[in-house]
């Protein structure tokens, strides 16, 4: 007898990855439809939903015992690009070598939708209910704004998940090393999409004529602020409990560094001294934007008049588009003109309640580890969620090593082979746990 495909998540990864997703343009429904044959060959029904039909949304549910209420598992099955990107092994081909599994979305997220499938339907496979139904919903277009995805389910079809208040997603669950010692992640929060437009003015005039402080000049003055000043330190309780709780499992002189990080006096100089070791903890201190897009001049003999750059900017959870703009005012200076160009409003205050659950999993699972609460600096389709009452913690459990993070969205992208049954494991004993 042949075994089922979903009993092996590795197998799954494997198949999930030889499809080729990349968004733009996404064309994730050749993925779509042979999920929707494992999970129907499987005994369970599914439901199709699309603003495209070349890219839809598949949700479908496992009834449970009606002990607690549904829970929600959920997560995207296109990838960014691979251009311009130099692999060891071919990004769709899903080699398996040196332990590891290869190919682009093997982090970001199919090996997620490979956990999440592999645990709904050995749970249908036992035989055995668990508490609560739950219900998986597998979307297309993350990577470019959630508009065919998540942004429509929740927009069009919020029916689908009455009752529920809670959901698994991306956005956690990997370790980070911080002192030599070991830490998981559980994302409860996520900063805040806030785009910018920072426009400067000068004479124009005749290349052959250079003039001092023009558009040009304005724009060198900005950039170097931007460069070398942050915006004010904000202290969230989550970033606290995350900064205090690395801190406690440190020995000095670290854990006094994580100490004085939590001092808005301070934060600054610790985070200076640690130079490119800070890249992951200084967005979760700051409203930050980085400067991505310049536009000006059209002749390159004539001085440009106006010139704008495009500010990707992010807000800390219950920051609005107001505040990013009074602190940028503060940072710039008269000189600089400032619109808000895409403001999308993420989660209110994070829910908790299920924290504990999620962090003693972990910590049974690798009594090496420690979870930890965490911030997240980008953004997930938990915003869209969240607009419905929906608390998303990211949540997909893998012991990797830091380097691996570097390839999300980059060259060599993989995951260790052992990841995946620690992954599915982790999400089966969330649905079993889980509870009112």
């Amino acid at each position: 007898m042949t075994t089922p495909i979903y009993q092996n998540p590795v197998e799954l990864l494997q198949k999930l990855i030889r499809f080729d997703t990349t968004n733009p343009p996404g064309n994730e429904a050749a993925i779509i439809s042979c999920l929707r044959k494992i999970i129907e060959e499987a005994g369970l029904k599914t439901t199709i939903l699309a603003k495209d039909e070349n890219r839809p949304n598949l949700i479908t549910r496992l009834p449970g015992r009606g002990d607690a209420p549904p829970l929600l598992l959920y997560g995207h099955v296109d990838v960014v690009t691979t251009a311009g990107q130099r692999w060891t092994h071919p990004p769709f081909d899903a080699l398996i070598k040196d332990g590891m599994i290869w190919g682009r979305g093997t982090l970001d997220m199919k090996g997620g939708i490979a956990m999440m499938v592999s645990a709904l339907l050995r749970a249908r496979a036992s035989g055995k209910k668990l508490p609560g139904d739950i219900i998986l919903a597998i979307v297309p277009d993350e990577e470019v704004g959630g508009d065919y995805g998540a942004r429509f389910l929740t927009e069009n079809h919020a029916e689908l998940f009455d009752g529920v208040r809670y959901a698994i997603g991306e956005g956690g669950g990997v370790t980070i090393q911080m002192g030599g010692k070991k830490f998981y992640t559980v994302m409860v929060a996520e900063k805040q999409i806030c785009t910018v437009r920072a426009t400067v003015r000068g004479a124009a005039g005749h290349g052959s004529m250079p003039r001092r402080g023009g558009a040009t000049a304005k724009l060198a003055r900005m950039l170097n602020k931007l460069e070398n000043q942050r915006l004010p330190v904000h202290i969230t309780a989550v970033t606290q409990k995350m900064l205090s709780t690395i801190g406690s499992s440190l020995s000095f002189p670290s854990s006094a560094g994580m100490k004085l990080l939590l001092n808005p006096t301070f934060t600054d100089r610790v985070l200076d001294a640690l130079g490119e070791k800070s890249i992951l903890i200084n967005p979760l201190l700051h409203n930050t934007v980085s400067p991505n897009i310049i536009q000006g001049g059209n002749k390159i003999n004539v001085i440009p008049s106006e010139i704008s750059i495009q500010l990707d900017g992010r807000l800390l959870p219950q920051f609005t588009p107001d505040d990013m703009l009074a602190e940028l005012s503060a940072l710039l200076g008269d000189e600089v003109e400032l619109e808000v160009t895409t403001y999308d409003k993420g989660a209110g205050k994070p829910d908790m309640k299920h924290y504990p659950l999620l962090a003693d999993i972990l910590q049974k699972a690798d009594p090496s580890g420690t979870p930890i609460p965490m911030l997240l600096s980008g953004v997930t389709d938990g915003r869209f969620f969240s607009r419905i009452g929906i608390q998303t913690y990211g949540y997909l459990p893998m012991d990797i090593e830091s380097e691996l993070i570097d390839t999300i969205h980059g060259a060599d992208e993989r995951i260790p082979v052992a990841a995946m049954e620690f992954g599915t494991n982790a999400i089966s004993e969330v649905m079993r746990r889980f509870s009112a």
